[in-house]
């Protein structure tokens, strides 16, 4: 049986311009609490933000089938998305308003696999180091039942 998902989203540019116009922390707040629209990308993903903080940032990932690789497990690629979100949000709560960032790499390493039993997956990104021209944060992916799902490691080029 063919299975069907839609969905929609706000104007990026709307997101695009308050990320030049404001700090990490407040954009990133302001997305959570609803006063800017979802991130597109989050949207197809199903990859929220929950909460942010200096330093670090917490998203959320329910599984569900359209997760799905062929072996019925999540995606590992939905993992590094879960796991790359919080990793370069957590950064980015350090900017102040018109510094961005891109991703040098990114390194994950997974530990179990995730199903529809595991629950929402939550990961939390905590900044290591930041410097003047690159950050470096780790995170951890953990199940509902608090069982470690995945770690990674990633580092960001500051852009001034």
């Amino acid at each position: 049986m063919k299975r069907t998902r839609t969905y929609s989203w706000g104007d990026a540019e709307v997101l695009a311009r308050a990320a030049r116009e404001s700090d990490g922390l407040d954009f990133l707040g302001r997305i959570g609490s609803g006063a800017l629209p979802e991130v597109p990308a989050g949207v197809t993903t199903g990859i929220h933000p929950v909460e942010v903080g200096d330093g670090w940032a917490v998203f959320e990932m329910t599984p569900e089938e359209w997760h799905f690789n062929p072996l019925g497990t999540v995606h590992s690629g939905m993992l590094a998305g879960l796991a790359d979100s919080a990793l370069g949000c957590a950064v980015h709560t350090k900017f102040k308003a018109g510094v961005g960032y891109t991703s040098l790499d990114l390194t994950i390493k997974f530990t179990r696999p995730a199903t529809l039993d595991s629950g929402t997956l939550r990961c939390r990104g905590e900044v290591v180091t930041i410097g003047r021209r690159t950050a470096s944060a780790e995170a951890r992916i953990a199940d509902g039942s608090g069982r470690v799902i995945a770690h990674a490691i990633a580092t960001c080029l500051l852009l001034t």
